[in-house]
């Protein structure tokens, strides 16, 4: 099963991630993760991700397909994955193509949470404060929501159209969006279409 989970920062894609990769026996990959990090252990990629992301940036799409690539190829995600977090460019939706498509793989569904736009600043700075992270300001936290909002959203549109797309409401407790998520899964034929789940 390979799966992609979209959603802009702070919409729980980390949490329902995990959970959904524990329950189906596959590794979440996280490039924030990765790029975090790299960042903590101060290596080239680290430094350079570190002054991208302080100024609300995304990382490159050549830098981010490199990391997908290498990740992709290690052992445990030969037989299925989810991805949290990439695509998020048109661009790397055509190389994450090439890449699957090369082993003879496609996506099989895709999974985007829902959110309020003004919750989900709120809750990032209640992380900021939690984790230290320093990045996480209100003004670079809703520089990140508009970047998802022109850059990542439409990607929704490109897997709606391939009858992939399951949108879930992603607002209320973690148990509520697993329910709502494993649902979506489950209503629909994985690479069929997509319901939205409210």
């Amino acid at each position: 099963m390979r799966l992609i989970m979209l959603g802009p920062p702070g919409a729980g894609k980390g949490t329902q991630a995990a959970l959904l990769s524990a329950r189906r026996g596959i590794p979440a990959i996280s490039t924030g993760d990765i790029f975090r990090a790299n960042i903590k252990n101060e290596t080239p990629l680290g430094r350079q991700v570190k002054e991208i992301t302080a100024s609300g940036g995304y990382v490159t799409d050549e830098i981010t397909n490199q990391i997908v690539r290498d990740r992709l190829e290690q052992p445990d995600a030969v037989d299925g994955f989810l991805l949290d977090g990439y695509p998020r460019t048109p661009g790397q939706v055509d190389a994450l193509d090439a890449m699957l498509g090369e082993a003879g793989h496609t996506i099989d569904a895709v999974i985007e949470l829902t959110v309020d736009t003004d919750v989900v600043v709120a809750r990032l700075l209640v992380r900021a404060q939690e984790q230290g992270r320093a990045d996480d300001t209100e003004e670079v936290v809703r520089e990140r929501m508009k970047l998802y909002t022109e850059e990542t959203a439409p990607l929704a549109a490109v897997y709606a159209d391939r009858g992939l797309l399951h949108q879930v409401d992603g607002m209320g407790t973690v148990h509520e969006v697993t329910a709502r998520v494993e649902q979506a899964l489950e209503q629909a034929p994985l690479g069929g279409s997509g319901p939205t789940i409210a």
